[in-house]
């Protein structure tokens, strides 16, 4: 990994990020122009993620669920002049608040029931490193003041101490929640939110960068090849052009299991009728009132989805079928031709192709059994 260090003390990512030596210290993490890709939404991203890396300053990661905070958590401890001391990551949702306290800052022998040693806690072992709270928002209130006591002057106390630890760590949190509603519903702390928010970083949805999504694809499906052993082949044009208009709520996440289950499987069917199966209720869509609403324009949309989702679901119905879907839609076979391109399905010449590289693969695969037979 190259890192490119400006007169005023700066961290800034250089145009490669180097794969092999962060999965080294931070274990794998996809390249540069994946993580980044090409949206100017993640350009700013880039950007402030290479001057906050050299600061020690909190930093508070927000986005939605799957949009990858977890691995700019590890890139910020990975650009750091502390990126020899340890990553420890705490994922706060997973462990029970009756737990949690004592993972967080450790106890003495006899604090409780069962504390029959002492043991240090993942704020202590984060020592000179990074301490990484995923979703920070499912912190109790109690262990919200004991947190803000760390970042206040850097102290903590075990469980059942009579004193105070003193430990030098970078604290980087991640939510998906809107900090600022749980303040006002008095379930997050205001002097916490401001603490860990002195640099915030907004990861976006993959909705908001809909160009990288082909480069995403094509990163998840050589890495999936590589790793089940498989030859699943490239994404068809047509596939591709159903997965730019999905809405994914899901996310990076929600992609990479799509493509991995492509991978397993071994056909683009997978992929088609989960986009169907996922497909919002366009008529009880979110309407955003900050501005004027083209009622026109948002009808258009709607209608123009619905459509795109009966055709397909027929086309399903009759195994893809045009003439029979045509007579069942109670248009032309003509206007079925123009709707399937124009909603980006996969055309009846497509489909007929893969068909015979899966025949083909299952004749070679017969015919090599047959032989190892013999």
């Amino acid at each position: 990994m190259r890192v490119n260090i400006h007169r005023n003390g700066v961290f800034s990512l250089m145009t490669t990020l180097s794969v092999s030596s962060l999965a080294q210290s931070l274990g794998e993490v996809p390249p540069d122009n994946i993580i980044f890709g090409h949206s100017e939404v993640m350009q700013a991203v880039r950007s402030r993620l290479g001057k906050v890396a050299a600061a020690n300053v909190p930093v508070l990661i927000t986005g939605e669920s799957g949009t990858g905070k977890d691995i700019v958590a590890r890139l910020i401890h990975g650009l750091s002049p502390w990126k020899t001391g340890p990553y420890v990551k705490v994922n706060c949702p997973a462990i029970p608040g009756t737990l949690l306290e004592s993972e967080l800052f450790g106890y003495e022998r006899g604090a409780f029931t069962g504390a029959v040693g002492s043991k240090p806690g993942r704020v202590e072992l984060a020592h000179r490193g990074t301490l990484f709270l995923d979703e920070i928002s499912e912190l109790d209130p109690s262990l919200q003041s004991k947190l803000l006591q760390l970042l206040q002057d850097g102290q903590f106390c075990r469980i059942g101490a009579q004193e105070d630890k003193k430990v030098e760590v970078r604290v980087v949190c991640a939510t998906n929640r809107q900090l600022e509603a749980e303040i006002e519903s008095g379930t997050f702390r205001q002097d916490l939110y401001y603490r860990i928010n002195v640099v915030n970083i907004r990861m976006p949805a993959l909705r908001e960068r809909r160009g990288d999504i082909e480069d995403l694809c094509s990163y998840f499906l050589e890495y999936y090849n590589r790793k089940f052993n498989c030859r699943a082949r490239p994404l068809s044009n047509e596939v591709l052009a159903v997965l730019q208009k999905y809405h994914w709520p899901g996310n990076i996440r929600e992609l990479e299991n799509l493509i991995k289950r492509y991978v397993i499987l071994g056909h683009e069917e997978v992929i088609t009728n989960d986009m169907v199966a996922r497909e919002p209720d366009f008529f009880n869509q979110e309407i955003s009132l900050d501005g004027p609403i083209s009622l026109k324009k948002l009808t258009r949309q709607c209608v123009r989805e619905l459509e795109r989702k009966v055709i397909l679901k027929v086309l399903q119905q009759h195994h893809w079928n045009r003439k029979q879907s045509a007579r069942t839609l109670g248009i032309s076979y003509r206007a079925l031709l123009y709707k399937i391109r124009d909603a980006g399905l996969p055309s009846n010449r497509a489909l007929r192709l893969r068909q015979a590289e899966k025949n083909n693969s299952g004749n070679n695969s017969n015919s090599t059994s047959g032989a190892a037979a013999d």
